[in-house]
């Protein structure tokens, strides 16, 4: 079993070393679904843990103008310049398949691991999208199954994994408590988890810098440390 921790912090990777994940999915901005993070994140979380990083150039869909897909390119260099093992990507054309850019994009990666994110999740078809990233030479693709959660969406990724190449990795509300439930109604040897909790450092005032979604009180986000050394207990050695 591989256990992948999503996080955006120096800090976060630290945990998951501590912990034994497998790699981490280093971001930028998780609370906007992740962003592309900078040179020297890469570089420093890259001497701690084994790093793949998403290359994702702003929020929202995955419909890339041609200068957002030239920065995708761009990005996967610096990524690699500064020690990622991996990359994260990904793009749809208009119709919702996946886009013929992605060649551009495991190409640029050669020598690197390639996951294909979440795109797949709202692509046309998820079995078809699978077949073309097997035909593109993608390592392996992170799922839920086209549902909020990894235990909803089992029958999808189940369904995946029996039917190509590309390792499937499981994700979507994947904790300590229900790990062991997602592999084995999903099958799948790989699993994603983005543990994170708030921190208690904001004052009250009338200006705050907090993200929308971070609860009164609190600044920011932290990888869940405690969670994250739970799950990879589950599964280091295995």
């Amino acid at each position: 079993m591989r256990v992948e921790i999503s996080i955006e912090s120096v800090q976060g990777a630290r945990v998951a070393a501590r912990a034994g994940a497998a790699r981490v999915e280093l971001c930028a901005g998780l609370s906007d679904g992740g962003l592309t993070p900078s040179a020297a994140l890469v570089e420093a979380a890259a001497e701690l843990v084994e790093v793949h990083a998403l290359i994702r150039p702003r929020p929202g869909d995955f419909h890339y103008t041609r200068d957002e897909l030239d920065l995708i390119v761009r990005d996967i260099a610096v990524a690699r310049e500064h020690g990622a093992t991996g990359v994260v990507v990904g793009a749809l054309a208009e119709d919702g398949t996946v886009a013929d850019a992605c060649a551009a994009f495991v190409e640029a990666a050669a020598g690197l691991e390639t996951t294909f994110h979440r795109a797949v999740d709202v692509s046309a078809d998820s079995l078809r999208a699978v077949d073309r990233l097997a035909e593109l030479g993608f390592t392996r693709v992170l799922t839920s199954g086209r549902r909020r959660s990894a235990l909803d969406g089992a029958p999808l990724i189940r369904e995946l994994a029996g039917r190509t190449d590309v390792t499937v990795m499981a994700c979507g509300g994947v904790r300590a408590a229900n790990a062991e439930r997602v592999v084995a109604a999903t099958g799948v040897r790989d699993l994603h988890a983005g543990p994170r909790r708030p921190t208690g450092t904001s004052r009250p005032g009338d200006v705050s810098y907090a993200g929308v979604t971070v609860p009164a009180g609190h600044d920011h986000f932290e990888t869940d440390a405690d969670e994250v050394a739970a799950l990879c207990s589950q599964f280091v050695g295995q």
